[in-house]
């Protein structure tokens, strides 16, 4: 697995991203934020899923040149439609959005339509700590996880992000409603690992930790069991309400491939609500003590969401970001 560093894995995606048909501004800020997912250790979300965003380039689900518009405004909160542009590039404009909305109301919402995929939702959580705001984010999906109590998928694993702006290192929870999202499994399978923990079912209706044999179910477990189905539920029914795009249900209608889903972005300024000192001392003390705590095994401390983050990017910059050899080679090949 070859380490490639990150100017020439981002000059890859946009190259090829130009070469699709994307302009300059949008290619370049699509690959910097894939560069950055992959450099994090996302690889899921990063350089591992970009031969699928050609696909679906190909394939005319996304549209290279489309940029969101907004259809309706009403104070804090605005209506937008992705035209089904890059998905990364749509949510990052979105969420810059909730920002200024969140400069001059306090808090910002924005509801986004007919978008695609925005690979790592973590991205708009990091987006929104480094302007000093609380960040909620999330996003609908197609299909792809059953509810609970239920052997075929009717609902989605639809990813939620929360993050607290901190100096020295944000705190950010980026989580799937399933125990581990496709991506991690698709992850764990090209490496040939198991999952440290079931994952889902296998066709024997058993719980498994290989993610080669959850895939051929597509059975994956929500986080909590029943509570990990209700809130993908609620969360796809507010996305698709408050944005006026399209529910789970909606997606699947489309076919088996995914595209036009409806995402949510909140800001709240929280430098401006708590003050700069505030801010520091309460989460701080809170990491403090979080730190202190008694870890089951002494080789490995007990970290705040996003913490191993800081850790991993420092060593991939510094050394090059491993890269699958078939993936690299997709790539490159385009």
């Amino acid at each position: 697995m070859p380490r490639i560093s990150f100017d020439e894995l981002k000059a890859e995606f946009k190259r090829v991203l130009i070469k699709k048909g994307c302009d300059d501004t949008a290619a370049e800020l699509s690959a910097q934020l894939m560069a950055e997912t992959s450099c994090d250790g996302v690889y899921s979300h990063g350089v591992n899923r970009f031969p699928r965003v050609v696909e679906y380039i190909d394939k005319g689900y996304i549209d290279v040149r489309a940029r969101p518009t907004c259809t309706e405004a009403m104070g804090a909160f605005e209506r937008w439609n992705g035209n089904l542009g890059l998905g990364n590039v749509n949510a990052k404009l979105s969420m810059d959005r909730a920002i200024e909305l969140a400069r001059m109301h306090g808090i910002g919402c924005v509801a986004l339509a007919n978008t695609n995929h925005w690979l790592r939702g973590g991205s708009y959580g990091w987006q929104a700590a480094d302007a000093g705001c609380v960040g909620i984010c999330w996003t609908n999906t197609q299909p792809n996880m059953p509810a609970w109590g239920a052997k075929d998928r009717r609902i989605g694993n639809n990813p939620f992000i929360m993050a607290v702006p901190r100096e020295g290192g944000h705190v950010v929870v980026d989580i799937a409603m399933a125990q581990f999202s496709y991506g991690q499994m698709e992850g764990k399978a090209l490496r040939g690992e198991m999952l440290p923990v079931a994952g889902g079912y296998d066709e024997r209706g058993e719980l498994s930790r290989d993610p080669k044999e959850i895939a051929k179910t597509w059975r994956v477990l929500p986080i909590g069991y029943w509570k990990g189905s209700a809130l993908s539920i609620v969360m796809d029914l507010v996305a698709a309400v408050l944005s006026g795009g399209r529910s789970t249900c909606g997606i699947g209608k489309l076919g088996s491939d995914e595209y036009s889903l409806s995402q949510m972005f909140i800001a709240i300024d929280a430098r401006r609500i708590a003050g700069d000192d505030y801010l520091s001392d309460v989460v701080n003390e809170a990491l403090d003590n979080l730190h202190g705590s008694d870890p089951v095994d002494p080789a490995k401390p007990v970290l705040y969401p996003g913490e191993n983050s800081l850790a991993i990017r420092k060593a991939n910059l510094a050394k090059g970001i491993p890269v699958d050899d078939g993936v690299w080679a997709k790539i490159t090949g385009f």
